[in-house]
This record gives structure tokens, C-alpha cells and sequence, in this order.
């Protein structure tokens, strides 16, 4: 069947809602269109479930909290809350039935803006956190494309839509401006879309905030606060630097990575087109969504990247075991391996790998070169762990 073709229920998801909620109350986050509301609807279909969304839900309960109580029944040892941001007072009432009927609660929501400010509940660790990403190369299996998913994403409806590219622009366009404006974040969205633009365009490198604000027409300060935005609304991903290189003095500030390759590609306004920098830089965006993916539903290890004031640099690293370097390239050479050789020199990790386009596996002094695919399915089959 053609990937255009398959709906996206047919695709199946790495999180396990039933083994998180056996465990404890938690608290899923993810940009919208990740497939929340989907997955609870396949996996936990007879759960007691309130969409803050609904208009008459969402009255009733910001009027009198405590009806969530009166209409909770014995047999509710369950309940899905979705989009709780728009309610973020509804969690003293959930705070309290998790400790006074021991009931299992998870929380969705897009932002986790409003929660984190002053004076809200976050239920005192009776609750845990997770993240839903877009699809993965693992959920898709076969019907996996990289050039598909560079180009268009890995949201699940535009992955399988027949007009990917259209619902990818009404998306950037439409819902990116709506999602900030309801989050009462700015007003000004003139300035936050220039902003996102310049922004895109620095995807993946350490930001130069005074560039940025420069580009945008908008004062330094304000960058900031948009940045905030943007990892509240979970539309970018911050990449802390790695700090244990000896030999070499490291870089401290992070890197900024979008969550999902074709809405980073659409925001710059580009063609991925196979060969150019724009195609790398995409492909390393990818894998970092990967590794964050496979990070978030499994191990929960840090993930860093580590960059000299000499210039040598490496893309990832897996806690303090493994070093991944991201190479768009059908070949690669001896010049792209320099940050790994760099990094060998200080003989903290144990496996130095660059993952390309090459088809076959091979070694190259320390440094492994694999296959794209064939990285991912080892990733997703524990092989890279401490």
C-alpha cells in the first residue's frame, strides 16, 4: 500500500499508556497533532475522558471544580484529562481524588506554559511526565521513507495525508499562530511570525540571540521570551552542551533543535532537496528526533551534544557511553569524522559511531559508519544503552 495511503490508525505507537498508568498518574505532553487524543482513544476507549476543548465541559468544570468528584463512579480508577492547560485549577481537584480515592489520572496537554507558572499544582511528584513525539522510524517500520519524512514530517495525519504539503503550510501558518495566540503569550504576532521564521532558520546550531533579534526587527530581550514560548509549546527542543572533555575546553550553550523536519523545512521556506546543507541539516534534525523519541519512551538518558572553542564538534551523545555524528553523505570521508577522532582523544566514550547514507556498515579507526536504517533499528532494539 502506498504510504500516501495509510491511515494513520494503522500506525502503532512506541508509548505504552496502560504500563505508564499501572505505575502512577502522569502528565503527557506533546505539540498538537503528535497523535494524543488519537492514542487514548485506541488504547484506553472505555476510560472516563474530559477534552477541555468542549466548550460545555470545559464551562462546567472551571465553574464548579468539584464536579469532577460528584461524576467520578466507583468503577472510574482511571480518568484522561485532555488539553488540562486550558484548566490548570482543576489540578487541586485532582490532586485530591488521587489521595483520597487513589485514582489514576492522565493529564494531556500541547503546552506546558500555564503550568508552569506561580501558585499551580503540579501535584507534588504524585504525578510523572512524559512526551509524545511524531511518528518514529520504529512506529512505521517499512512504511518509513526519509526523504518522505524530511520533506513533509512525521506528524501522523500529514505523513499520510494525499496533500502533505498543503495541510503541512495550513499548520505552520494557521495553528502556530493560533496555538500562541491562545496561550496568551504575545500579542504581537506580526513580530513572533518574522521571529519563527529566523528562528527556523537557525535550527540545529547554538543561537546568537543578538542575530536573531537583529533579523526579526524585535529587541533582544523579546528573543528570549519567544524562545520560552517556543520549549513551553514544545515547538523546539533545547540540546545542552556536553561538559566532561578534559583535553579540549567545550562550548556551554545549547543547541536548538525543532521538533519535526517538515514543519522546520516549511517555516524556512525550503526544498529538501538530497546533496545540499539544508538536506544535512534536516537529516540531523531528524535523528535528533529520534534519539529524543527513543530517549523519552525508553531509557530516559541524557542526551547532549559537544562542541570545542577549537571548532571540533559532535552531534549527539548517549549519556556518557556514545557518540553520534550525523552525515547526509553516500560517502564519507576522513574530514567528517574529525569531531569523533577529537572526541576519542579524551577516552570517555566507549562506541563512536556516524550514522549516513552509506549502505553497508564499516570501520574506520574507532569511529563505526552504519546505514541510517540499520542505526535506528538497533537504537530501538536497546543496542546503544549504558
Amino acid at each position: 500500500m502506498p504510504t500516501s495511503s495509510l491511515p494513520a490508525w494503522k500506525v502503532g505507537r512506541s508509548l505504552d499508556l496502560h504500563a505508564l498508568l499501572t505505575a502512577k498518574s502522569h502528565f503527557l505532553f506533546g505539540p498538537r497533532q503528535t497523535g494524543k487524543s488519537f492514542l487514548i482513544r485506541c488504547t484506553l476507549p472505555s476510560v472516563r475522558l474530559y477534552d477541555l476543548l468542549d466548550t460545555a465541559t470545559f464551562l462546567a468544570l472551571s465553574q464548579r471544580p468539584h464536579r469532577l468528584a460528584e461524576e467520578l463512579q466507583p468503577a472510574d480508577r482511571t480518568v484522561v484529562i485532555d488539553e488540562i492547560q486550558r484548566l490548570p485549577e482543576l489540578l487541586n481537584e485532582v490532586h485530591r481524588l488521587i489521595e483520597a480515592r487513589d485514582i489514576r489520572f492522565l493529564l494531556t496537554g500541547s503546552s506546558a506554559r500555564r503550568l508552569r507558572r506561580g501558585g499551580v499544582n503540579l501535584l507534588g511528584g504524585r504525578a510523572r511526565t512524559r512526551h509524545l513525539h511524531p511518528l518514529t522510524s520504529h512506529e512505521l517500520g517499512e512504511r518509513f521513507d526519509l526523504i518522505r519524512a524530511l520533506r513533509v514530517g512525521l506528524l501522523p495525519s500529514i505523513y499520510v495525508s494525499d496533500d502533505p504539503r498543503s495541510d503541512l503550510e495550513a499548520y505552520c501558518g494557521a495553528y502556530l499562530q493560533e496555538e500562541i495566540r491562545a496561550e496568551s503569550a504575545t500579542r504581537n504576532i506580526p513580530a513572533f511570525s518574522r521571529f519563527l521564521r529566523v528562528a527556523a532558520l537557525c535550527n540545529a546550531s547554538v543561537v546568537n540571540f543578538t542575530n536573531i533579534a537583529s533579523d526579526a526587527q524585535v529587541p533582544r530581550t523579546t528573543v528570549y521570551e519567544y524562545f520560552d514560548i517556543l520549549r513551553d509549546t514544545l515547538i523546539v527542543h533545547e540540546l545542552p552542551a556536553w561538559r566532561q572533555s578534559v583535553k579540549r575546553k567545550p562550548i556551554v550553550s545549547s543547541k536548538y533543535y525543532f521538533f519535526d523536519p517538515g514543519v522546520v523545512a516549511s517555516l524556512q521556506g525550503r526544498r529538501v532537496t538530497p546533496g545540499t546543507p539544508e538536506f544535512g541539516e534536516l537529516f540531523e534534525t531528524w535523528l535528533h528526533h529520534e534519539l529524543a523519541s527513543h530517549r523519552d519512551y525508553t531509557t530516559n538518558e541524557p542526551l547532549a551534544y559537544w562542541r570545542s572553542t577549537s571548532g571540533f564538534e559532535v552531534d549527539f551523545l548517549l549519556g556518557d557511553h556514545t557518540a553520534v555524528e550525523a552525515k547526509a553523505k553516500e560517502t564519507v570521508g576522513g574530514q567528517d569524522l574529525r569531531g569523533l577522532r577529537a572526541l576519542a582523544e579524551e577516552d570517555r566514550v566507549r562506541r563512536l559511531i556516524c550514522v549516513s547514507l552509506e549502505p553497508r556498515r564499516r570501520r574506520v579507526g574507532k569511529v563505526e559508519v552504519w546505514p541510517y536504517r540499520e542505526f535506528v533499528e538497533a537504537l530501538w532494539a536497546g543496542e546503544f544503552r549504558a
